[in-house]
């Protein structure tokens, strides 16, 4: 059995494809030849079809191929099919339906995003795709942030995180042409620059060991003359020496921070 079946049965009436969908199920029932129920059951999943790739046509426009959408329904239909038993309380759709749209949010959880976010944010967007419709009509406008938050149930800084995701089932590519003068920019040339906090990154990670290795009052001159900017006169008054005699301290420090960080000769 496969997914990809035909559509001959999709002009029969919603009440004919449940009758018709019923009276095979009851046929599996009564019989036990393999190749029969095989063959039954190719009949219900080719029958159902379109109800398949209508659900599949409301998850379209969200990053992933529509091709890709109702195989993956379709697939989900087939599964649904073999698990079916006539005893359930509910009628096949009844069963099957949430079964195949419960396969398409696991394949946008799983599959669907070139950039995944947080998963209760993968959920609320979801939520979200499916509810702004009725919301839009309902209101006669777009719907808000606190309007959408109680119309799904979640609190409002995860629909702004929801919104915010939107580009991460299929983001631009960097090497796409930007609308520039001159041209010949791509987008990848627009973004960013290099960040001189990298560096200093980089310093505060290989100097703080050293620092915390010196003494007290070392420290407190480097950070009097560093980080609080006080002349030399000024730090020798803070800590009760000359103006010469911080600068013999700070010439010492620096003398035996460069030393550390030296590297160590070639060969």
């Amino acid at each position: 059995m496969t997914a990809t079946l035909d559509r001959s049965h999709g002009t029969r009436s919603e009440s004919e494809r449940a009758e018709r969908t019923r009276e095979l199920f009851v046929l599996l029932d009564h019989t036990s030849d393999e190749a029969e129920q095989a063959r039954l059951r190719d009949e219900v999943v080719t029958l159902n079809l379109s109800v398949a790739d209508g659900i599949a046509s409301r998850y379209s426009g969200r990053g992933v191929p529509q091709d890709d959408l109702e195989q993956v329904a379709r697939l989900a239909l087939v599964r649904v099919v073999r698990d079916f038993r006539l005893d359930r309380e509910c009628d096949f759709l009844a069963y099957a339906v949430p079964s195949i749209r419960g396969a398409l949010k696991r394949h946008f959880r799983d599959s669907g995003w070139t950039v995944r976010p947080p998963r209760r944010v993968q959920e609320a967007q979801l939520l979200m795709n499916s509810t702004r419709p009725e919301l839009v009509q309902r209101l006669g406008r777009e719907p808000t942030v606190p309007e959408m938050a109680a119309a799904i149930g979640v609190h409002e800084e995860t629909v702004i995180e929801a919104l915010a995701v939107d580009s991460c089932y299929s983001p631009d590519s960097l090497d796409r042409p930007m609308d520039v003068e001159g041209g010949g920019v791509t987008l990848g040339g627009c973004i960013g620059h290099e960040d001189p906090e990298f560096d200093l990154c980089e310093h505060r990670t290989v100097l703080g060991p050293l620092i915390r290795g010196l003494s007290d009052r070392d420290r407190r001159v480097l950070e009097l003359r560093f980080v609080e900017g006080l002349t030399q006169t000024e730090v020798g008054r803070a800590i009760g020496v000359s103006q010469m005699q911080v600068s013999r301290i700070l010439s010492r420090i620096l003398g035996d921070l460069r030393t550390h960080l030296a590297p160590p000769p070639a060969g």
